[in-house]
């Protein structure tokens, strides 16, 4: 078997094992809970009925969704829920998981990608390199901007945002689209492929659209990003000064050669594997913080499904598997791409895969 293939193998077969584990603890914990109280979730809301006939409801209740069937009953229940393609149904949320997460994941993918591609990679690289490359002044203005960066929590940066930008300053507002364009885009001439309101106000020729989600996402898209910058900055940072004292750059820099073309066409390519790793994790961190910011800025992504699930203090287990599944497997497959970007990028890998 070719090396490159034995390595896919072992990387896939992880995934299935690990989410094995972590729904099996999670269902666990679930079960603590016990089965009246868990019952309670299906109840009808504002419904009159006497002692004996909520009684025997509970009673059905349990009986038709195994509440109180021993553990690997009601955990291959839930199994079969998964292959089926529903995972299960909430009571809280009143549909179907699956469905649930995916009507809204498009909020929580568009915080993560623009995050991720337009603030965190590019401003996190050239800030880096700038401060690594550059000593002085620019290096003692990032280092106090990234210490600010790193010392703040999220949540507590996206409070003082809100206090600063909306409340004061009314530049910027929770949620993703002010009233008027909240309603223009239930219209049925407006088409949403994505769900993401920057790609589809684009592609509906809504300017105006794109401007107010840019403007209701410049928040959040910060607040998450923060932290991630000054990390991948850092980084970066430490592997541009450690390529300034090698031997290369030295005999570069006597040849004559600009600076500019040292640093973009052989620093940059040789740190971009370090860098790459850094992204990977942080892009792994981002879907566990996003969920945070979410809830402060009002953006109904999938955290909604959290939130929910434990509002009324009893677990709901559909719900709180579903998510739990769908961070794994959205972390799990990222960190599989890295090992394989990696893998192709990186000749010491290859050459470690290679090796008998």
């Amino acid at each position: 078997m070719p090396p490159f293939l034995k390595f896919l193998i072992h990387r896939f077969l992880v995934m299935p094992l690990t989410l094995f584990v972590i729904t099996m603890l999670l269902y666990g914990g679930v079960m603590l809970t016990p089965p009246n109280a868990r019952a309670q979730l299906y109840l009808p809301t504002n419904s009159r009925m006497t002692e004996k006939q909520l009684a025997n409801l509970i009673e059905l209740i349990i009986e038709r969704y195994h509440l109180q069937a021993p553990f690997p009953v009601q955990y291959s229940y839930w199994v079969g829920t998964f292959f089926d393609g529903t995972w299960g149904y909430s009571p809280s949320l009143n549909e179907q998981v699956l469905p649930a997460l995916l009507t809204r994941t498009p909020a929580t993918a568009e915080l993560t990608l623009f995050s991720l591609l337009f603030i965190i990679i590019p401003f996190g690289l050239y800030a880096g390199i700038i401060a690594g490359w550059h000593r002085g002044y620019r290096d003692s203005i990032f280092q106090s901007v990234a210490f600010f960066a790193t010392s703040i929590p999220p949540f507590i940066l996206a409070l003082a945002f809100l206090v600063i930008f909306y409340i004061n300053l009314r530049w910027f507002a929770p949620g993703r689209l002010g009233t008027p364009y909240s309603y223009e885009i239930t219209k049925d001439t407006f088409a949403s492929p994505t769900g993401m309101l920057l790609v589809d106000s684009l592609i509906n020729g809504r300017y105006d659209i794109f401007a107010d989600a840019l403007r209701h996402l410049a928040m959040p898209a910060l607040t998450l990003s923060l932290y991630h910058w000054a990390t991948l900055a850092r980084i970066t940072r430490s592997a541009v000064m450690a390529q300034r004292r090698k031997e290369y750059i030295t005999s570069a820099q006597a040849r004559g050669i600009p600076s500019g073309r040292i640093l973009w066409r052989h620093i940059f390519r040789n740190i971009l594997v370090s860098s790459l790793t850094i992204v990977g994790l942080s892009t792994a961190s981002l879907i566990t913080g996003v969920y945070v910011v979410e809830i402060i800025y009002d953006l109904n992504g999938v955290s909604e499904i959290i939130t929910t699930a434990m509002s009324s203090g009893i677990p709901d287990a559909p719900a709180i598997l579903g998510f739990s599944v769908y961070s794994v497997l959205v972390v799990l497959i990222l960190m599989f791409l890295l090992d394989v970007i990696q893998a192709v990028v990186d000749p010491r890998i290859r050459g470690d895969m290679i090796k008998p």
